[in-house]
Formats: C-alpha cells, structure tokens, sequence
C-alpha cells in the first residue's frame, strides 16, 4: 500500500498510458510515452491500483480484453472511457487542445473559444466522472491529471456519492492577464475549487492561480506554508501546493550505465570524434521554442566562427498531433530552417544539425543523453521539462552541461548549476553555447554531480510521497523552488 489513509490509489488522465493499434484483426497493446506515464507507470507496477482514461480510439471495437491481459503483465487495472469521434473532436482537439494548452502556456492569441468546445469538455469530464463512480469506492485516492479533467470533481460532487479527490497540474498556470481570457474562467476555477488538494509544478503556477481567485472572489483568504496553501474563496475552501514532478533516478542511472546503451555510445563518438555533440528532444510543438533554438545555433556560427566544425546540434523531434494544421506548418519551418543552416554552413565531414523525426526507443534515448556534451533545452514555456532531468541523471560520467530555459519549471530546482538562458534572446543562447562548449572539466563535473545529487534527492518517489502526505497530513514540506526574481539573479551571477 502507498498510504495507509485509502486502498487503492486511482489515476485519472485524458489517455490511459498505452497505445492501441489494430493489426491482424486484433488489437496490439503496447506502453505509451510522455512525461506523466513515465513518472506514474512504475509506481502503479509496483503499488498496484487503477488507471483510468480514453484509450485512444473511438472505434467501436472491444478493447476491453487486450487491455485486461496487458494489466495482468503490468500488475495494475487499466480502465478505459469509451468516447466516441464527436466527444474526442470537441473536448480532446478542442477545448483541451485549441483553448486550454495555449492559454495556459501563455499562448492567448491562439486559442480558439468556441461553444461547442466548453459543452463538449463538460460532457466528457461528466463521462469520466461517472466511471470514476462505477469503478471506485470511498475508500480508494482519485488522483485526476492535467488540463483535459479540471472539472471531473465538479461531476462527482453533483451526486451523493462522496469520493477524496486530488488534481495535479503537469503545464503552467498563467496569471490573470491571459486566464482571464477565458469566457468560461468563473467555471472553470469553480470547478478547480471542488478538488481536496491541486498540485502545481511550481510556486510561481501557484501564486498565478491565487491570483486569478482574487480577481474574481474579492474574499479571497490564503494562508501559506513552506510548499501548501489553505484557500478560502467565498464559500470553498481548497488545499494547494507546490510538487515539482520529477523521474526515477535509479531507474535511467542503471539503464545509462548498461552494456547495451554503452555500445550505441561509443557508436555515436566515433562519429563525432572532434566535436562537441548538443542534444535537443521535444515533442513537436510551438511552446518547446525550437525554431528559437536552431536560429540560436546559426547565431552562434555566425559570431564565433571558432565553434565551426567543433560543435553538432542533434534535435530529435517526436510527431505529434500531426492532423492539425498549424501543427503541420511549424513541422514544415522547422525542416527549412534545419535546411538552410546545413546549406549554410556544412562543409566536408561535418554538418551542424542532425535532425530526426520520429519517436525513438528508450535505450537510444538515453544512448543520446550519455553521448551529448550539452543538453539545449528552451522551451517558450513549460511546466515542468522532464527531459532536461533524465539528461542529468543519464550524465553518470558527470561531463555534461545543461542549458535550460528559464521559462521550464525545471529551472526553478535547477537553476544554481545549470546555465539559464532566456529562449527569445537568441545571441544570448547562442553565447551560452560558446561558455559551455569552453567550460573547464572541472566545473562541468561539479556543476552536473550537483545537478544529480538533486534530482537524485527529489526524486518521483519524493513528488508523490509529498502530494500524498499533503492529501492527507496537511504537512507541509521543503521543497527546493526559486522564484522568478531569483532566475534572473542567477543569470546575471553567471
């Protein structure tokens, strides 16, 4: 048992963290990606428990039986919610998509705040809801994640039954400035409110939302404690927190250090034995600031052309949400824009990117982590960036410099030994990359075994430790965050 305050613990997520495919008429079960299967799959394996979700499809055959056998191989239940195409249109590449992910990531000018949208993402958080209620008990912790589900809670407290509910937050909050945007911000804050406690990856998500409350609740009452918050707003009464979400350290450290991910190693020096290899892994979208991030390379060629030839940019880009369209343009600027730099600048046995898209297996991942002398990672904004602590923990041999936006909620627990740049400033980027590339190997390894030793420390175990005693303690814990004044303090200090 993970506490002893409930039986079961009960994830909630939009998808359920495997992917379906149907070939020789049946359906395959594989395990999914992403930021929340990795942190949340092992605890499940090794606590048992539920997770709930749409298994993404809405075709109409059973997928009940693949995914019972593939529980049986993990050693917890999979529980799917059946959503037809019209549900999945509107809630999913709708509200969730074309309203909430931009809006919350700052991205305003985005979003598209149609009807439909909203009446579709009620009716679909009502269809969770209701499964929740058939699968569990008031014994059992429902753990509801991410933007997709904010107004589950408001579902299950309409009827009788009465289940202890959490809500964790993986993107950002932004403060009232963009929130209030939202046509449907009074809803959707309400519904926030009807949760037992809300995570978010930050303080800095965590005041925005407080924020937002007071601009709307003019009684708005807060009583702070190391990384918890007590909010009174009119008539509901909420319990928040700040848990920044992490991986399992021991987990990629042993895979870093195996046989198999050596070799492939080894492989990629020799074919870049006198440079200098700067990884960057995202997720195609436009909040991770890859088009920034190439013309930051281009900057750094263009005004220090020492760096010619010494240093190779590998951006690995896993598709995603291929069928919309502004999805598929930025895909297409990214490819002219690795392009012209190659054009520009390749010269015989050497050629600055290295660009692949697809989806890569896990142990070639972190073949790239170990190999890299540098990780570039800028996004425009994130919540939390999982990718920038797998690359430390993979860094075993402690060479590695972390070049981070410090608009990632990783920089907030990181920020003190990696290199914070701000991603729209290009040449500033670009002379991060010059000081990384010439930094001594002595710092490289203090820096990286500091990095380490706190990811090591707060850990995935130590983020859901934390939400859980918050869900039913009410101990507050210190937790390693900086705030944005502290940022830039530690810019200019370095």
């Amino acid at each position: 048992m993970i506490h002893e305050s409930f039986d079961r613990l009960v994830v909630v997520s939009n998808r359920l963290p495997v992917v379906l495919k149907w070939e020789h008429e049946r359906w395959s079960v594989r395990a999914g990606a992403g930021g929340l299967v990795t942190a949340l799959a092992p605890v499940l394996s090794r606590n048992g428990g539920v997770w709930m979700g749409w298994p993404g499809t809405s075709e109409q055959a059973d997928v009940h039986q693949p995914l019972r056998e593939f529980s049986d191989s993990q050693g917890y239940l999979l529980h799917p919610v059946i959503l037809n195409a019209e549900d999945v249109h509107g809630y999913y590449y709708g509200f969730s998509n074309e309203v909430l992910w931009p809006l919350l990531h700052g991205f305003h000018t985005h979003c598209n705040f149609k009807l439909d949208y909203w009446e579709k993402y009620q009716k679909v958080n009502n269809r969770f809801a209701q499964e929740i209620l058939k699968v569990t008990t008031e014994n059992d912790y429902v753990w509801v994640h991410d933007y997709h589900l904010m107004c589950v809670a408001r579902e299950i407290n309409r009827g009788l039954s009465h289940r202890k509910c959490g809500f964790f937050l993986h993107i950002p909050f932004p403060g009232p400035e963009i929130f209030l945007k939202l046509p449907w911000r009074r809803a959707v804050l309400g519904s926030l409110l009807e949760y037992d406690l809300i995570g978010f990856q930050t303080s800095q998500d965590l005041r925005n939302f407080v924020r937002c409350l007071e601009c709307l609740c003019s009684n708005t009452q807060v009583h702070t404690e190391q990384n918890l918050a007590w909010i009174a707003c009119g008539d509901k009464e909420v319990k928040a927190g700040t848990f920044p979400i992490s991986i399992d350290f021991e987990e990629f450290a042993e895979l870093a250090a195996s046989k198999e991910v050596s070799n492939r190693t080894d492989t990629l020096h020799l074919l870049h034995p006198e440079q200098q290899v700067i990884l960057g892994v995202d997720r195609l979208d436009y909040t991770k600031g890859i088009l920034h991030r190439l013309e930051a390379i281009r900057q750094a060629l263009i005004r220090f052309p020492d760096l010619k030839g010494k240093i190779a940019l590998l951006q690995v880009l896993v598709p995603s949400r291929e069928e919309v369209p502004e999805y598929q343009a930025l895909k297409e600027q990214i490819e002219r824009l690795v392009g012209e730099i190659n054009g520009q600048f390749t010269e015989p046995g050497w050629i600055p990117v290295h660009y692949l898209y697809r989806s890569l297996p896990r142990a070639d991942l972190v073949s790239f982590y170990l190999a890299a002398e540098m990780a570039l990672i800028t996004p425009l904004w994130d919540g939390m960036n999982l990718v920038a602590k797998e690359y430390c923990v993979c860094n075993y041999r402690e060479d590695g410099v972390l070049i981070l936006s410090e608009f990632a909620g990783a920089a907030s627990q990181l920020y003190s030994d990696a290199i914070l740049v701000n991603p729209y400033d290009v040449n500033a980027v670009a002379e991060a990359i010059r000081r990384a590339y010439y930094m001594h190997s002595s710092e490289r390894q203090s820096r990286m075994r500091r990095l380490r030793e706190t990811i090591k420390t707060y850990d995935i175990h130590f983020w859901l430790d934390t939400f859980l005693q918050a869900a039913f303690d009410s101990r507050p814990q210190e937790v390693p965050m900086a705030g944005f004044s502290t940022f830039l303090s530690s810019i200019d200090r370095l």
